[in-house]
């Protein structure tokens, strides 16, 4: 069995858990705060940064989420996640990348910051100013998203991808800490419900980090804009 060391609010763990959940694969959760430099936890990854999955009966240790991703996609064949062409895996990578850094350090990261770190770790008041952009930014993301869903029925083509994971995953934790205002974002809305609906997504919204309570409409598969 599987362990994955994460956090509830890591997005990147989020991604490495649906893809888990796409393929079937069963694992258990191991809680690490990489903000309390274990030890323990920098002997497995020295960079100290969460999701880090092990077999310890196969004696298998993977780091970084694009990482183990591409390790579930090589060894277990069913829903595979970066496929098509050769120009359609690239553009699923493209939008994986584009999610995991841009989306990431213009809205998920000041806003684990401001709302997660400063009340959890260093008992600071938020930065207003940095919630106001990062909420903007967030309208800018959306835009976009819209866009790609205005000429597919998925993030990144006709069938669901990686691409759909690593967009959900930024954008639900973004979700929980209240950064995003879903008015006139009615495309990715549809495409954010029906991910909501699968099973895979279904543990995540009853997950809770402590002291942090989210929006009234997070774990309301069908909210209203």
């Amino acid at each position: 069995m599987w362990q994955l060391h994460q956090f509830p609010l890591c997005p990147f763990s989020r991604k490495v858990r649906l893809l888990l959940g796409e393929k079937g694969v069963g694992y258990d959760l191991v809680r690490e705060s990489p903000w309390e430099r274990r030890d323990e936890f920098l002997d497995m990854n020295p960079a100290g940064q969460v999701p880090v999955m092990i077999d310890p009966a196969r004696k298998i240790l993977l780091m970084d989420s694009m990482a183990i991703c591409e390790y579930l996609e090589e060894t277990v064949e069913k829903s595979a996640m970066i496929n098509g062409t050769a120009v359609n895996r690239a553009e699923i990578r493209r939008l994986v990348a584009w999610f995991d850094t841009q989306f990431f350090a213009d809205i998920t990261a000041p806003l684990l910051r401001e709302r997660m770190e400063k009340r959890l770790v260093t008992k600071e008041s938020p930065d207003s100013k940095v919630l106001r952009e990062a909420m903007k930014a967030a309208v800018r993301h959306l835009d976009y998203t819209d866009y790609l869903l205005d000429h597919h029925n998925w993030m990144a083509g006709s069938t669901m991808s990686l691409a759909d994971l690593a967009a959900a995953a930024q954008i639900s934790v973004t979700d929980y800490l209240g950064g995003i205002d879903w008015k006139n974002h009615e495309q990715t809305a549809r495409w954010y419900r029906g991910l909501k609906s699968r099973p895979s997504f279904r543990p995540l919204l009853s997950e809770r980090m402590e002291g942090i309570t989210p929006p009234k409409h997070y774990d309301d598969v069908d909210f209203d804009l």
